[in-house]
């Protein structure tokens, strides 16, 4: 079985970015390779952030016991999911070339080189951490040195990927010009209490589930857990935070900039007696 879902994420991810990619650069001819690729890779993201919430849900909802009970989704959708995160690091590296191509940026004017590795690491680097440590830390953490503990806090880490689809929805609506409409911004209202339901208040739910099977107030958990269960949470936690706050900023940007569209219309609205 493990080998068969990691042959399926293989093919799975990179078969529906081609396929994307194919159908956007055939049905959107005014579209520029950039436009393709980027919205190629954010619709592959949707679809394994979905995946990887209902794994979530199911192991999650099937876990009476937070410690000790099993599933065989957790093992499974590691290695699957796996396949994504190598691949999604390549889809947003060719995002990122075919963009600076678009706008004549010279590390991408002769084609693919160090060089465009390079600007690309310097521009998404937190991007990139994150998938090499939930590549290269998490999934060995859950394939082997859990001892077959903790499946309901795994399934917990799979449903952070909740808020991602709506944050692709709100990319590719700025892109198809949409960012001043009402979809955009009711999207943008979801993606800030999505995120911070389902990468943030997570932390303090397991926490809270853990107390409450073995009898532990809320505030005196972390004093119960070992040290690398307290510092690895708090490594996944740092960067939720800091993109929720560039959210917040984003949020506050539109709102302000929305309210001066608004009193500049009033300004050259014709006064009546």
């Amino acid at each position: 079985m493990m080998s068969t879902a990691l042959l399926c994420g293989a093919v799975v991810f990179p078969g529906l970015f081609y396929s994307f990619s194919r159908v956007l650069r055939y049905s959107l001819t005014q579209w520029s390779d950039a436009d393709v690729m980027s919205v190629s890779e954010r619709l592959v993201s949707s679809v394994h952030a979905s995946l990887a919430t209902a794994a979530g849900v199911t192991v999650v909802a099937s876990c009476r016991d937070v410690m000790t009970d099993s599933h065989w989704l957790v093992n499974a959708f590691a290695l699957f999911g796996a396949n994504f995160m190598a691949f999604d690091i390549y889809a947003m590296y060719l995002s990122h070339y075919h963009t600076q191509r678009v706008r004549g940026h010279p590390s991408s004017s002769g084609g693919h080189s160090l060089q465009t590795v390079k600007a690309f690491l310097f521009r998404d680097w937190m991007l990139v951490l994150h998938h090499l440590v939930l590549l290269l830390i998490f999934m060995p953490i859950t394939l082997f040195f859990r001892r077959g503990l903790g499946d309901f806090f795994i399934g917990c880490f799979f449903i952070t990927e909740f808020s991602t689809p709506f944050v692709s929805i709100g990319k590719i609506l700025i892109q198809l010009g949409l960012d001043d409409t009402r979809m955009y911004r009711i999207n943008g209202i979801i993606v800030l209490l999505s995120f911070f339901t389902c990468r943030i208040l997570v932390f303090p739910f397991m926490y809270w589930m853990y107390g409450r099977q073995f009898g532990i107030p809320l505030h005196r958990v972390a004093l119960h857990l070992p040290l690398h269960c307290n510092v690895g949470n708090l490594v996944v936690l740092a960067p939720q935070i800091y993109w929720f706050i560039l959210l917040l900023r984003k949020a506050s940007r539109l709102y302000l900039r929305r309210e001066r569209g608004k009193g500049d219309a009033n300004k050259d609205r014709p006064k009546t007696d």
